[in-house]
Order: structure tokens, then C-alpha cells, then sequence
């Protein structure tokens, strides 16, 4: 498999995109099950406080996580498409997971780009993603490869 790459952020004036990525040595359906199953999240993603909703295309869900502990991110599932791509996001900014199907497991990435043309206004009031981003990546490994 390719190596996994840590989490890295390209800023821009009216956008920033952090993105990840790394090989998991577990099938599409498995990691898909995870991303998917908002009552489980909490259980293995430690970046992610709590889920409402359900995940599927069209709906809403309520996501509370570490990094921002004191919010509740309201996001709409924007697309899925089985084991291979899902799209979340909210008005600022979307996140694409990605799972690519290898020989020996799959490569998960995970990128997420907020932009705006009121982005330069807020943007030194973002918190970096990278370390988050990373756990994530790391958290997902974990899970899938111990099913």
C-alpha cells in the first residue's frame, strides 16, 4: 500500500483545505459502516462528542465535536455513494471522504475545504485542523482494523 500522508492545509485568501489521508488494511464495507452509523461514532472517532440525525443523503444531522466543544455544527448530507464517497457540509465549507479500494484493504482520505468571500474576515478565529484531521484518520484505522 501507499504511505499515509498526515494531515496538511493549504490556505488561500477566501478558502482553507486540510485534507488526509491513510491506508487501512480492513475492506470498503467495513470502513463505510463506520462512517455511516452516526449512533456509533462517538464509540471510535474521539474527535467527535456526539452525532444527531441520520446519515444519509438529503438529511441533517447535529455533530458536536472536540474541537469546538461548545458548538453544534448543523450539516447536510450532500452525497453517498456506496462504499466510495460521501459529501457533508453547511453553508461555509464541504467535506469529502473518499475510499478507494486496494489489494490489500483501502486508502481513506478525508479533506475539507471552507471558503467564502467573508473568509478573510474570520479566518485567524479557525482553529487549525491538522491534529484533529490526523486523530481522525488514525481513530477510523483503528476501528475498521479491529472488526
Amino acid at each position: 500500500m501507499a504511505q499515509s500522508q498526515p494531515a496538511s492545509t493549504i490556505k488561500k485568501t477566501f478558502s482553507r483545505t486540510t485534507s488526509v489521508s491513510t491506508e487501512i488494511q480492513a475492506d470498503a464495507a467495513t470502513v463505510w459502516t463506520l462512517l455511516t452509523d452516526a449512533k456509533d461514532f462517538p464509540n471510535w472517532n474521539s474527535t467527535v462528542i456526539s452525532i444527531d440525525g441520520d446519515i444519509a443523503v438529503g438529511e441533517k444531522i447535529k455533530l458536536k465535536s472536540t474541537l469546538a466543544p461548545e458548538r453544534t455544527f448543523k450539516i447536510r448530507i450532500k452525497e453517498m455513494q456506496d462504499q466510495e464517497r460521501m459529501v457533508w457540509g453547511d453553508a461555509m465549507g464541504k467535506r469529502v471522504f473518499l475510499i478507494e479500494k486496494m489489494a490489500d484493504g483501502v486508502r481513506f482520505t478525508m479533506t475539507e475545504k471552507i471558503s467564502s468571500p467573508m473568509f478573510p474576515l474570520f479566518a485567524n478565529q479557525l482553529p487549525s485542523f491538522d491534529e484533529n484531521f490526523d486523530t481522525y484518520a488514525a481513530d477510523l484505522k483503528r476501528a475498521a482494523e479491529s472488526k
